[in-house]
């Protein structure tokens, strides 16, 4: 038996930049107040907790709840990289639609350093040694970050392939500036061009500058997923629903198929995009927003073909047509994205669930995409796991 899950309430705090944040324990316990205040109920009713974050101390989530309170609940700490969020609300989900919950608080937050991503265990073998491996073979580039060096690579695959040209990405990241103008939680709020992309740094010549990537950052998020009974019972809001969701890891093409689009996760978005509209019983052409995973503007890019949002190969035209912003196909990024909004690991899939389910509610104000009804969620943890959640309009 798999119930109805709903999204009850939801909660997010503005965004900072590293060493401009409260603690990590204070942002989760924040964002968690305002997920059960939006919900109208009390921690007591809380069941269970899932709590997503990748740089931190075990039991770490265990710190930020008790700030709620101390009821003796199953408390459950998720690291899944950059999917954390989604990866918590994963769980939360089948948690409540298998009857083992009916109230369950999902949290996440980061407090992040300053500069690029980095092993913190040096003394044992990577999870990204494989991934790597292959980056050496495709891309070379050893002195680039490894994250730079993975999505850049991935951008400059689709360029090779499709003739896609580097302002093409740099437009992907000037209309998240435009989205991101309207977000009060947003990180950056100051519109930037097309121009002004291309003319920042540049950190793969050819391939990269500076403002296509996401700035480190800090803040929480969080999420109330509850049954049709228990919001019945307590006279909750059910205006949103979790229709379907998927999660998918890495299969032999990750490392086999010499691809580096591959290599970031492109047929874990696929395949995981697709079981949800098989499960939800609709298409791509069927969604009215998408918050997706736009860590570098080049994987918003190849993101559009993976979730079928536009031909493969078509990624260009999409966005040279406007089909990715208001008046277009499919408004995707509304809150700015990672790339303006800002990506603390942990609490990311939480703001995406945030912003879609007041998209939903008719509740975004200025960002409102108007008559949304279907919202897509793509959230993806390189090395690796992706998971893609489909809400509806009740």
């Amino acid at each position: 038996m798999s119930r109805k899950v709903y999204v009850s309430g939801v909660g997010m705090i503005p965004f900072a930049k590293p060493g401009a944040s409260a603690s990590y324990d204070q942002m989760g316990a924040a964002a968690g107040r305002l997920a059960l205040d939006d919900a109208g109920i009390r921690y007591e009713d809380v069941q269970q907790a899932y709590v997503g974050y990748v740089y931190g101390d075990s039991t770490s989530g265990q710190k930020a709840v008790y700030q709620l309170g101390m009821t003796g609940i199953p408390i459950v700490n998720v690291n899944n990289n950059c999917s954390t969020g989604s990866t918590a609300l994963f769980l939360a989900r089948q948690a409540v639609a298998s009857g083992a919950a009916d109230c369950v608080l999902v949290l996440g937050f980061e407090q992040m350093s300053p500069g690029a991503l980095g092993s913190v265990f040096r003394d044992r073998p990577a999870p990204f040694d494989a991934f790597d491996a292959v980056t050496d073979k495709l891309v070379g580039m050893p002195e680039i970050p490894l994250a730079l060096r993975y999505f850049g690579g991935a951008g400059l695959s689709h360029m090779k392939k499709y003739g896609t040209r580097l302002d093409t990405f740099a437009k992907i990241r000037a209309k998240a500036s435009r989205h991101a103008a309207n977000n009060p939680l947003a990180l950056f709020k100051q519109v930037v061009s097309a121009d002004d992309v291309m003319n920042a740094p540049m950190i793969w010549p050819g391939v990269m500058t500076r403002l296509m990537a996401c700035p480190p950052t800090c803040g929480g998020a969080a999420a109330v997923l509850v049954s049709e009974e228990f919001a019945r019972a307590k006279g909750l809001n059910m205006s949103v629903h979790i229709a379907a969701q998927a999660m998918t890891t890495d299969r032999p093409s990750t490392f086999e198929s010499g691809d580096m689009m591959k290599l970031v996760g492109y047929d874990m978005a696929k395949e995981a995009a697709n079981k949800v509209y098989e499960e939800a019983g609709i298409g791509a052409s069927d969604l009215d927003v998408v918050e997706l995973h736009d860590c570098f503007a080049q994987n918003e890019l190849i993101t559009y073909e993976a979730l079928g949002l536009c031909p493969e190969g078509g990624a260009e035209k999409f966005i040279d047509d406007g089909d990715n912003t208001y008046g277009g196909k499919v408004v995707t990024n509304p809150s700015g994205g990672l790339l303006s909004k800002g990506h603390p690991l942990g609490a990311t899939g939480l703001a995406q669930c945030y912003e879609l389910t007041h998209q939903l509610r008719g509740t975004a104000q200025a960002r409102q995409v108007e008559g949304a009804r279907v919202a897509l969620q793509h959230n993806l943890g390189l090395g690796g796991a992706c998971v893609v959640t489909l809400y509806q309009a009740s």
